[in-house]
């Protein structure tokens, strides 16, 4: 007994705010409960239903991980990752660049609508509740800047500049939409992942770990559509989740070194069934 006493001790670890409030964070960002309105897509999912192409858990699991690992999840983790990178550096212009980058990949209007809308929510509920982590409130995001401006003096003190002082709530971002370059999709929108880089260096939120949370809620609303497509049961989308754990793991972890040249998505049945359900007949989702 007193050799196993000897043996045994209790490991604590100092308490680190910061990086507490960094966990508390990215939870409370990447939570059902914050209001971007993602519950409301489907990412082509609804059509792919409606043709019988994704019909049951093996087809929706295929179809979540081609999403992740080579359509709008490729593109938006390496949005994510080079916003971040520019968010830490001061760099509005690369900030800039990758919002652009991050609203211009998109094969549909549909998905288009679902990264700016989700991003103008995103930068909305921040101001209104974690407003360090959208600065310059008063600045308006601009088109990509020319290569010559990326100098411009000042630029350093506003690093989230380009992303803020669009103040609009899920709501209000439905009612611009299709109304030209104001409109969530127009060439003055925020794509949310580039939000989300951006609000997460600002809060010190690690690059690794908001790759991998970002990418693990996007998967997770695409399994929710399935859920109330009745594709799946809530055990069956648990089952999808924790089988997709390697997928979503190696997604964050190739964005984290991908060159920047091989920028880009290769999920042609996406882009197709997100076409198709533009004109969908019956629709629970916006995209």
């Amino acid at each position: 007994m007193r050799a196993l006493t000897s043996r045994t001790s209790i490991v604590t670890t100092p308490c680190d705010p910061l990086r507490e409030a960094a966990l508390y964070r990215l939870l409370a960002w990447l939570s059902p409960a914050f209001p971007v309105g993602a519950f409301s897509y489907s990412h082509g999912i609804e059509a792919a239903a409606e043709a019988g192409i994704v019909r049951d858990r093996a087809t929706l699991q295929a179809w979540i991980a081609a999403i992740v690992a080579r359509g709008s999840g490729r593109v938006d983790a390496d949005v994510l990752r080079d916003a971040y990178r520019a968010a830490a550096a001061g760099d509005a212009a690369a900030l800039a660049e990758a919002n652009y980058r991050g609203r211009a990949f998109r094969a549909t209007a549909e998905l288009a609508l679902e990264a700016a809308a989700q991003g103008e929510a995103f930068v909305a509920t921040c101001l209104a509740a974690w407003p360090e982590a959208i600065p310059e409130a008063s600045s308006h995001p601009g088109p990509l800047p020319a290569r010559r401006e990326r100098k411009t003096s000042g630029a350093a003190a506003k690093p989230l500049a380009p992303l803020a002082g669009r103040g609009k709530g899920p709501r209000e971002a439905r009612e611009g939409e299709g109304r030209g370059p104001h409109g969530p999709a127009g060439p003055k929108a925020v794509s949310h992942a580039a939000a989300f880089g951006a609000a997460a260096a600002r809060a010190r939120i690690a690059l690794d770990a908001a790759l991998l949370g970002y990418l693990q809620a996007f998967a997770a609303t695409l399994m929710s559509a399935g859920l109330r497509l009745g594709l799946v049961g809530q055990t069956d989308g648990q089952r999808i989740l924790a089988a997709l754990e390697p997928v979503i793991v190696a997604a964050a972890k190739a964005a984290r070194i991908r060159d920047v040249g091989d920028f880009g998505s290769a999920a042609f049945a996406v882009d197709l069934a997100s076409m198709a359900h533009e004109t969908q007949y019956t629709r629970l989702f916006r995209s």
